[in-house]
This record gives structure tokens, sequence and C-alpha cells, in this order.
């Protein structure tokens, strides 16, 4: 089936996909941030960026870098940057070789912020996201999110 498609409107099909998505990923935040505040009083940006330091092990992430793995605009990374700095859970420093190359590391107390918020996040995580779903139900998610993420993070 090539029909036309008209280019300034989705038709009923695409629409039928393209509503749910659209839903899901502005909800889904404000459900992340809401329980991570009441529960540890942390949105889920900060949440992400602290996760993505811990990945990183003892090793100091560019702010280029990390504001690419968190998906955060460099103004926004700031602006969170320096609210989990001022707490204590993360250390700016600059680059050894180039001064102007800032780079942060997770302090021990933005370990212990993390561990703190791990299970919360996870449960919610399992809750809306992984139980709801089957084995094959994962599955299949994980592959229409791998065909769609190459697009979506090579147009930012």
């Amino acid at each position: 089936m090539n029909e036309a498609r008209h280019p300034r409107r989705l038709d009923d099909d695409e629409l039928a996909t393209w509503l749910p998505i659209i839903r899901f990923v502005q909800l889904l935040p404000q459900v992340l941030d809401r329980a991570l505040k009441d529960e540890v009083g942390l949105n889920h940006a900060r949440y992400a960026i602290l996760v993505t330091l811990a990945g990183q092990g003892e090793d100091a992430v560019t702010m280029t870098e990390l504001a690419r793995i968190a998906g955060l605009s460099r103004s926004r990374l700031s602006h969170a940057l320096d609210s989990l700095e001022e707490r204590g859970w993360v250390e700016r420093t600059s680059c050894s070789t180039d001064k102007r190359t800032l780079s942060a590391t997770l302090t021990p107390a933005g370990r212990d912020m993390l561990r703190a918020a791990a299970p919360v996040h996870v449960a919610q995580i399992r809750e809306l996201i992984l139980d709801p779903l089957s084995a094959e139900d994962r599955q299949r998610l994980q592959d229409i999110l791998g065909a769609l993420l190459p697009g979506v993070t090579a147009a930012l």
C-alpha cells in the first residue's frame, strides 16, 4: 500500500501511533519527578546526571559529554550542576590540559544520594514500565526503541 501521504497531516493510523507516544513522553518525566522529589528531594533530570556520573566510576566527565549522555542542553546541564554542586553531590573541575574544559565527578555525598534515590526510581520504573509488559513485549519495545533512537539522537 503506497498511498501518497499528505505532507502536513498524519493519517488516522499514524495519529493512532503518534498520540500515545506524545502523551507518554510528556507524562513519564512528570511522574518520575514527583516520586523522586517527594521521597528524596531530587528531580529526575538531576537523578539522571548523578546516574550518568556514577556510571563513569571515578573518571571525570566533560560538560559536553555529560550533556550528550544525559540528553540535556548545555544551559540546562549547567543550571542542574549548580544545584548539585551546592548540595555537595557533584564537583566540577578544569581539565588539566585545557583549563577552558570543565568536567564533573560524583562526590561521596552524591553517591549516598544516589543510593537513597535508586530504590524509589527502580520501583517506579518497574511499576510503570516493566511490570505491565510481558517478556515478549519488553523485547519488542527494546527493538522499536533501538530502531528509533539512532535517528532521534542524530537529529540533536
